[in-house]
């Protein structure tokens, strides 16, 4: 039996790993690297939980083979864990004659939950390819030598180690999961603010808690809940959930979940948004973080669907986001997935980019899911991380935190938190990541969070303070009917115009040659276009005509004057100029008449108030928006320079360049 080699590190699980690519170069491409390794460092770990009680799995299994008894009933038992295999192979002892035949042996007397991880893998396909390249000896001996026994490479290890190789070689497993995984302090941070307030969870016993993610990658938010919760004592019973996409890493994560003793079933495969797998189901904490500005155009037809049959009932009623960015989505469908209030209620953390906060404006998908979400209550804080937190983007991300089970201070309010200028550099950068949270800066932020209270750093708002109400303000249109030769002549550009038969334009063309022989005539109010219109109607030369050739007078005669009288219709109301069209934004609760005659009329007299836009909601003038603006609310002015300071520099600098360009000169 080969010693096995110490890889307890993430520095030393690297190195190995890197040792093998190296191995790889020449009859693989690099993108093909990662579904080599990972499922070979999947399959080592496996083999390393089961080497203690291997023996007893075989003995067992030789005993009650063929005995009629479901071997899946009782070998678990043997194992310690919800898996087991039975073929007499390890990757020590595969031997160099029949070694893809002798794998092929072992990976297939897995039990049925861990076979799944190898097919999704398509782990059949890369042995034959290792094989023909003359490498599957070598790798499989190069891997039977390390130790990946959970107590000696932590689930953090390997998970790292995971996220690496697709860091470095996405392509051939999922290339969005590199540009959107989730850094690790993101995690323990909004892990730690989402189990925060529970507890019982601490304090009590019996306790079972259900912990769900839609968009579950490697498992890192789950992960970081079950380890938050035992490290601080509690003999609470922790039941994970998931979906994911990707089946390669599904694949990883369901290896993950069985190391730990968890049900593999309780992470499914598959999209979350049009193909829920946990569809009846509701959990205590939600965790997510979903990717970053994806179509979800391969799931609308679903969505679409759910949004119009289900409404309330399902998970999109409030409203559907543009197809170009998902996430809102997910935020829906996982504050559908809280678990009532009458059972415990549920507590959701999940990580966004800064477009939910406001992309949208009144009326739209968008804010009507943010005025949903608020107007229940459900926001309770949304944290401002730095930029420069994640390995594929240096965007601004945020970390919400909602809950349908509000401690009483907190109802009606929404706290934010912007720890914009909170980071500590790393000291050599991972991609596009640059800064991380340590451990004492995120128990300030959840020390922060518990005191609730204003500050620099935290702030207090009703729920309220981020409405507004969208006001339509128009103002009249003020115009007459200008009658040129060279106008006349761009009437046939016009398709009422042209839609007449050639004796009618004749006879329009004729006409209006004719105004211009008479006096005071070139010039018209602009009402003149449906009175000639109607006088002309079925007259000699004519024709039927219609109010659509009106129309098209006045779009080719018109011209604004501001001295001009307001152009009113045929009821006397006055007509608005679609061109000068704007809008309000008035404050939710001050009175829309009151701002008009302050805000709008000392600066536009003749503005008015298009009364017939309401909301579809309550009705009142004006549609209903939301947004929250982190920019506004934590602003701080920063005086320019002084200008003496500037030209000192200025002259500092030319003087430097003066130097160096005599130094060349010499």
């Amino acid at each position: 039996m080969t010693e096995a080699i110490k890889t307890s590190d993430s520095t030393s699980l690297s190195n190995f790993i890197w040792k093998i690519a190296d191995e790889l170069w020449g009859d693989f491409k690099h993108t093909d690297f990662a579904r080599i390794i990972i499922p070979l460092l999947l399959l080592r770990r496996l083999e390393c939980v089961l080497e203690p009680t291997k023996e007893a799995v075989l003995k067992e299994y030789e005993s009650e083979k063929d005995s009629g008894i479901d071997l899946d009933m009782i070998l678990p038992s043997y194992s310690g864990l919800p898996f087991y295999n039975i073929s007499q192979y390890s990757l020590d002892t595969l031997g160099g004659t029949n070694t893809r035949a002798n794998l092929e042996d072992y990976v297939s007397k897995f039990s049925a939950n861990v076979r799944v991880i190898f097919e999704e893998f398509g782990f059949i396909n890369t042995m034959f390819e290792l094989d023909k390249a003359r490498l599957l000896f070598r790798m499989t001996r190069q891997f039977a030598a390390i130790d990946l026994h959970p107590d000696v490479v932590s689930d953090r290890v390997m998970s790292n180690a995971y996220e690496d190789l697709i860091r470095q070689f996405a392509a051939s497993i999922n290339e969005k999961a590199g540009e959107f995984m989730t850094p690790k302090d993101v995690v323990h941070l909004a892990t730690k603010l989402v189990l925060a307030p529970d507890e019982a969870v601490f304090s009590e016993t019996g306790v079972i808690r259900t912990v769900y993610d839609p968009a579950c990658g490697l498992l890192g938010f789950i992960s970081d809940a079950i380890d938050q919760i035992q490290q601080l004592g509690s003999t609470a019973t922790i039941v994970p959930y998931g979906q994911e996409l990707d089946p390669k890493t599904h694949a990883m994560a369901l290896t993950a979940m069985l190391i730990r003793g968890y049900k593999s079933e309780n992470i499914q495969q598959g999209s979350t948004l049009s193909n829920d797998q946990h569809r009846d189901k509701r959990f205590h904490y939600g965790l997510a973080n979903p990717p970053f500005g994806i179509k979800w155009d391969k799931d609308k037809a679903a969505v679409d669907k759910e949004h119009n049959e289900m409404g309330y009932a399902g998970r999109f009623g409030p409203g559907l986001p543009r197809v170009s960015d998902g996430s809102m989505l997910f935020l829906l469908h996982l504050v559908s997935k809280m678990e009532r209030p009458e059972n415990g209620g549920g507590r959701v953390g999940i990580v966004l980019s800064g477009s939910p906060l406001f992309t949208g404006d009144a009326g739209s998908g968008e804010s009507e899911i943010r005025r949903w979400l608020l107007e229940q209550d459900w926001v309770e804080a949304i944290v401002a991380l730095p930029t420069d937190m994640f390995f594929n983007t240096g965007i601004g991300t945020y970390v919400w935190i909602l809950s349908n089970h509000k401690e009483t201070h907190r109802k009606d309010k929404v706290q934010l938190i912007n720890l914009s200028d909170t980071w500590t550099a790393m000291r050599k950068s991972e991609g596009t990541k640059r800064r991380y949270l340590s451990e004492a800066q995120i128990d300030d932020v959840l020390r922060e969070y518990e005191a609730f209270k204003d500050n620099e750093r935290s702030k207090i708002f009703n729920t309220t303070d981020f409405a507004y109400r969208k006001v339509a303000i128009k103002r009249p249109l003020k115009a007459k009917l200008v009658i040129t030769k060279a106008k006349i002549k761009s009437l046939f550009e016009q398709k009422a115009f042209e839609k007449l038969a050639e004796a009618q334009q004749t006879a329009w063309i004729d006409f209006f040659r004719d105004l211009l022989t008479q006096e005071n005539s070139s010039e018209q109010a602009y009402t003149w276009a449906f009175d000639i219109v109607k006088s002309k109607n079925k007259a000699d030369g004519f024709g039927k005509i219609t109010k659509a050739l009106a129309n098209a007078f006045i779009a080719v005669f018109m011209e604004r004057d501001e001295d001009a009288d307001p152009v009113l219709d045929d009821k006397g109301q006055v007509i608005p100029d679609t061109s000068l069209n704007d809008s309000e934004s008035v404050p939710f609760g001050t009175s829309v008449e009151d701002y008009f005659k302050t805000e709008v009329l000392p600066h536009v007299p003749d503005a008015f108030i298009d009364y017939s836009v309401r909301d579809s909601k309550d009705g009142e003038v004006g549609v209903v928006g939301y947004e929250i603006n982190f920019n506004r609310y934590f602003y701080k002015y920063v005086p320019p320079r002084d200008l003496h300071d500037i030209d000192s520099d200025l002259k500092a600098c030319e003087a430097r360049i003066q130097a160096l360009l005599e130094e060349v000169a010499e």
